[in-house]
């Protein structure tokens, strides 16, 4: 069995993680001081956003140099002492592989700006059209264009994401090469995990050609020679470590190619992250939008995804918060009246399925959006772009701060909640990005005292590994149109459970099957009710019900 099935893996935005040094931004010892902590929850590996140097225009996703350590977050022997706390925990470490740009500060831009023609082939620079138009149409995802000007030459270079992010070029086998050493130099440094950012847009077409009827992501997004160069990177790198974990953060994926990246015989990846479920809140496409999320594709997706990866041997990466995305116990539960039962619920949904659990930093205490008043006080390049081109249509400040209260970057970036002390005992300085008000309330001292959310989490991680039916089972969808429940049954061997979830501040009635009607409640976020062939959820109410012959 692969031992990734078993893992649970934990991540952390350092620089809103916990600050040891008074800066107000978030560190490596910092992270240090949280190790036995991160032990307590049961965790048994930590995912880092971004540590290298970088002028930090992306939070640290336009790397300057893949081989050192940003001076905001420590020094290369701070890492080295990280590593050395983690391994005593029991616990290891994931690092986030930025490989689809540089910084435009990074070296090789730098010498690519000075005439070198080497380095010009590291990045994807072409000229304008005959008629001076950009070399293609294509949108940046961050807001405005894709393509800048070259210096002073009569070259534009390709940037899918902020100016600041230039697109490498990885039909040059040098950049290729750089890559595995760049992965192989972390290897020698004790690492044993991978998360590689949005990998499956690496595949550029030798010719890039305009987008026509909304077919733009198609054009470099799951390209065939993703796999080959996925594979080539594997096999000079990673696959030589057989302790290593790997994700692949997939955008605008699926799932037939998703099946290609984490088949364990095409030596790829361990698994693949999709944001499809990510985006059941988006009216008509559009994320920039306050609509209410469907229920029932929501539903459909999940179980379109499990059941078709289970099937075809593939393994997903299963999540519902990141530092890209709003907190979901805000996004979709009643954080308010239910922040508990829907924190719960939410666990259970991912963590009780097929695929590698991930938790995000302050998740497990249930952390929520901080519904900020101030324009001011979001920092994220994408909300701040975006308020200025929602402000150039004609919208209203109200109505934008209302998107962007639910859907900024920022909402899950605001420093974790250690205690009631000033600025959450994030820092003693002030903070990058201010604390949520509500940290007097919610915080890990408090909720270790007397909350059930982090208990709760800790149960859910000790069951993957003591039931195989969670680690190894299938996945089948169940009841799929009800109104409230997001159900699904597993299966491994001799082992049997269901999983019911209520998606709604309300009670609901849904049949068990017969075989689950003596079952034992594995977990449960309420006190546990008798089991019959009818069973009333409560409101946001998880229950698993298990039937099988493994005694813990």
């Amino acid at each position: 069995m692969s031992s990734f099935k078993e893992k649970v893996i934990y991540q952390i935005y350092p620089r809103s993680f916990k600050d040891s040094n008074g800066d107000g931004i978030g560190d490596l010892p910092g992270i240090i001081e949280k190790i036995p902590y991160l032990k307590k929850l049961g965790v048994d590996m930590i995912w880092l956003s971004p540590i290298y140097p970088s002028p930090q225009n992306d939070n640290g996703y336009d790397v300057a140099d893949y081989f050192d350590i940003d001076p905001v977050f420590g020094t290369m022997s701070d890492f080295e002492a990280l590593m050395k706390q983690a391994r005593e925990n029991d616990i290891d470490v994931m690092l986030d592989m930025v490989f689809n740009h540089t910084s435009t500060e990074h070296q090789w831009f730098q010498n690519a700006l000075a005439g070198e023609k080497k380095y010009q082939d590291y990045y994807l620079l072409k000229p304008a059209k005959a008629d001076g138009s950009l070399p293609t149409n294509w949108d940046s995802k961050f807001g405005g264009v894709a393509w800048e000007k070259f210096d002073e030459t009569d070259l534009y270079y390709l940037h899918l994401y902020d100016v600041t992010q230039a697109d490498l070029n990885w039909r040059n086998t040098e950049v290729r090469k750089k890559m595995a050493e760049v992965v192989n130099f972390w290897l020698e440094k004790g690492v044993h995990g991978f998360r590689f950012d949005v990998i499956n847009v690496i595949g550029k077409d030798a010719e890039l050609v305009d987008s026509v009827a909304g077919n733009e992501k198609s054009l470099y997004t799951d390209k065939p020679i993703v796999h080959e160069y996925i594979h080539e990177l594997n096999q000079a790198s990673f696959g030589q470590d057989e302790n290593c974990v790997t994700v692949g953060e997939m955008s605008a994926t699926s799932i037939e190619n998703c099946l290609l990246y984490s088949q364990p015989e095409r030596q790829e990846l361990s698994m693949a992250f999709n944001f499809h479920h990510l985006k059941v809140d988006y009216e008509n496409g559009e994320k920039w939008s306050t609509a209410p999320f469907n229920f029932q594709e929501l539903k459909d997706l999940f179980n379109e995804w499990g059941e078709q990866m289970a099937r075809g041997d593939g393994w997903n990466a299963l999540f519902w918060n990141n530092h890209d995305q709003p907190r979901a116990v805000s996004r979709f539960t009643d954080d308010q009246e239910y922040r508990v039962a829907g924190a719960k619920m939410l666990a259970a949904t991912v963590h009780l399925s097929r695929g590698t659990p991930f938790i995000y930093q302050g998740e497990e205490i249930g952390m929520t959006n901080p519904n900020f008043a101030l324009i001011e006080e979001y920092k994220d390049i994408e909300t701040l772009n975006f308020y200025q081109e929602l402000r150039e249509k004609g919208l209203a400040h109200a109505e934008i701060m209302a998107i962007i209260r639910s859907k900024s970057r920022d909402n899950s970036r605001t420093p974790v909640q250690w205690d009631q002390s000033e600025n959450a005992g994030f820092t003693t300085g002030t903070p990058w990005l201010k604390v949520a008000d509500n940290y007097l309330e919610i915080n890990v001292k408090k909720e270790l005292a007397s909350g059930s959310i982090f208990a709760f989490y800790q149960k859910l991680i000790q069951l993957r590994k003591d039931y195989p039916v969670i680690a190894q089972g299938n996945y089948q969808r169940y009841k799929d149109q009800h109104e409230q429940v997001y159900a699904y049954l597993r299966e491994y061997q001799e082992e049997q459970l269901l999983v019911l979830n209520n998606f709604y501040g309300k009670e609901t009635q849904i049949e068990i099957p017969t075989e689950f009607v003596s079952g034992t409640v594995l977990i449960s976020n309420y006190p546990q009710q008798k089991v019959g062939a009818q069973l009333i959820l409560r409101p946001y109410e998880t229950l698993a019900l298990y039937v099988g012959d493994t005694k813990i």
